[in-house]
């Protein structure tokens, strides 16, 4: 199932006044710019006022597709600051979340020529980053199995964090925390002002009762700690595979349910072995960082 969009207009006015050299905004107003096309100075000098534009944003490799709203959006939003709304018209080709091929076509666009060339890089590039990201995460997910949920971490684009997490749900992973305002997790850093991992919890418990807790343990004593005093995820951080395995059986034995995390070191080649010690999640910046699909816009002649 596709998750809910974040808002994006925000971040989709401020793209497109970067490439157009103005304040973001610029796209916001209610009354019609009239002189933004004229920042494309490329098109304003050699494509007329009244050609149209039709073609196809395709797919040149195999992708999930991810960003067709945002993409959209892009187009829309232009049109609607230089007043004319009606002016494009954008039909997705297929549905968010699609696994495509290469070749194949997922968004049509249709409209004033120069409205649609001034938004084009600014579109291909929400659906490049984003789409880049859903086919990693799906990568991972599928190596990973069913058991042995992936996560990403708050480790993404400055302003894109919103997006990248959406674009890691569209690809099948999941989110781990949004921000520093969500979830309580305490780091070595964190410990050596807390005193120790039990004080931590109970600090964490009595400040933020509603939230869970995860600690991030280096040593095998600190995780079964921090299970003794209840937080709900005990993260092992920088464990080698039979170190993990030795750890999972050590919490179970002891009792423990909370859930137990792998993070530090988590590569694609780990996987499969990772799945094998029992944890029951891993946690890496490498989905939410991938490198981008490729997309290009096409136009169809008629």
């Amino acid at each position: 199932m596709v998750p809910p969009l974040p808002p994006v207009d925000d971040l989709v006015a401020a793209a497109l006044a970067e490439d157009l050299g103005v304040t973001p905004g610029r796209l916001r107003v209610a009354v019609a710019d009239f002189e933004l096309l004229g920042r494309d100075v490329t098109s304003s000098a050699v494509v007329p006022a009244t050609a149209r534009f039709r073609g196809v944003v395709v797919a040149r490799s195999d992708s999930v597709v991810c960003g067709l709203p945002v993409a959209a959006r892009v187009f829309e939003m232009l049109a609607d600051a230089v007043g004319a709304p009606d002016d494009v018209e954008v039909l997705p080709l297929v549905a968010e979340g699609a696994h495509v091929s290469a070749g194949t076509g997922v968004l049509e666009v249709e409209g004033n020529a120069r409205i649609v060339l001034a938004a084009e890089r600014t579109a291909l590039d929400f659906l490049m980053v984003l789409s880049g990201i859903a086919e990693e995460a799906n990568r991972w997910q599928t190596a990973a199995g069913e058991r042995l949920r992936v996560h990403d971490t708050r480790k993404t684009l400055p302003g894109l964090r919103a997006l990248s997490k959406y674009a890691v749900a569209v690809g099948g992973a999941h989110n781990h925390r949004a921000g520093l305002w969500d979830m309580v997790l305490v780091k070595d850093n964190h410990l050596a002002h807390a005193g120790s991992v039990s004080a931590a919890v109970a600090a964490a418990r009595e400040a933020a009762p509603g939230l869970r807790v995860e600690i991030e343990a280096d040593t095998l004593e600190q995780a079964l700690e921090a299970a003794r005093a209840g937080a709900d995820i005990v993260m092992l951080d920088n464990f080698d595979d039979t170190a993990l395995s030795s750890g999972v059986r050590s919490l179970r034995n002891a009792g423990a349910t909370c859930e137990i995390e792998a993070s530090g070191g988590i590569r694609f080649e780990r996987l499969a072995s990772l799945a094998a010690t029992g944890v029951d999640t891993v946690s890496s910046s490498a989905i939410a960082l991938a490198p981008p699909a490729d997309f290009g816009l096409d136009e169809r002649m008629t």
